[in-house]
């Protein structure tokens, strides 16, 4: 087998970029192949691709979810420098200082985004991607029934999750879809980053926060509070949840709807890799309450 630093040179080579020296493997991702590119006479690149690409527009349609945080959220991003069907590659961004102060300028960053870009439909103009899978961006008036069928629903019938929820748990889910209006609050849609973890959060040259591997849509907010939440941010950012609450008048019962809000992300998760990283423990217990008892 090729090895991958080795097959994102060739990629890169392809594409008309050949003054690479040499590529390093960058580490954090976990769906597709990434890389430091280090060049002759030009600052580095960061360059991804998939092995097998699911389809031909997968990294354009990243590139354009960066573009749009950048231009419509006012949160920084990689320049995208090429995207293609093999290949994506974007300008280097450094790594996030370890700092209360930042995830507090972050705070800001996302409430910002989050505040300013409400929209009266939830979705997207387009289909885009989490991981190897579709992400479902249909338009929908209401936001309980885009979340029920786009963000939970759609993953019943995927092998992987049918494998690990027995017909009790998709019952279950289908019950909380149900009840959706009584378990979260009626919010308006507002640009989301969509895959919000602390591994997409880098930093530019001069320090400030950038985010990197969107999957974009208007959506409910607390999609990306909630997987901040759910993803075992460094200690530095317990400060950030503080922040970002005062920020955008949270109530103070958002922490237990976390667990709801990030099934999205678990069940996407649980669909796609052999190791779920706890993911379908996750999805159970948060479908319990809606178990029947015979």
């Amino acid at each position: 087998m090729i090895p991958p630093t080795t097959f994102l040179l060739e990629c890169l080579h392809r594409a008309g970029i050949r003054d690479v020296v040499t590529v390093r493997p960058a580490t954090g991702g976990v769906a597709a192949l990434a890389g430091i590119a280090t060049r002759r006479d030009a600052p580095p690149l960061f360059v991804k691709a998939f092995g097998d690409a699911p389809t031909d527009d997968v990294f354009r349609a990243e590139a354009e979810g960066l573009v749009a945080l950048r231009d419509l959220g006012g949160v920084a991003t990689p320049e995208v420098i090429l995207a293609e069907r093999e290949l994506l590659v974007l300008s280097v961004l450094h790594p996030r200082p370890h700092s209360r102060s930042f995830w507090e300028q972050f705070a800001h960053a996302l409430a910002r985004l989050h505040l300013n870009t409400t929209h009266p439909r939830f979705g997207w103009h387009r289909d885009n991607w989490l991981g190897r899978c579709q992400q479902v961006n249909t338009w929908e008036d209401d936001g309980f029934a885009f979340f029920a069928q786009h963000r939970l629903l759609r993953w019943l019938g995927q092998p992987r999750v049918d494998a690990a929820l027995d017909s009790a748990d998709r019952a279950a889910l289908e019950r909380l879809c149900q009840r959706l209006p009584d378990l979260l609050p009626d919010r308006p849609a507002c640009l989301t980053h969509g895959d919000l973890w602390a591994h997409n959060v880098l930093a530019t040259p001069d320090g400030q926060p950038a985010l990197i591997d969107p999957a974009v849509s208007y959506m409910w907010a607390e999609v990306d509070l909630a997987h901040m939440w759910s993803t075992s941010p460094p200690p530095e950012a317990r400060r950030f949840f503080d922040v970002y609450a005062e920020l955008t008048s949270l109530d103070d019962d958002w922490r237990v709807r976390m667990p709801i809000v990030q099934l999205r992300q678990h069940l996407a998760v649980l669909a796609q890799f052999d190791d779920d990283w706890g993911a379908g423990d996750q999805i159970r217990a948060t479908l319990a309450p809606f178990r029947r008892r015979s």
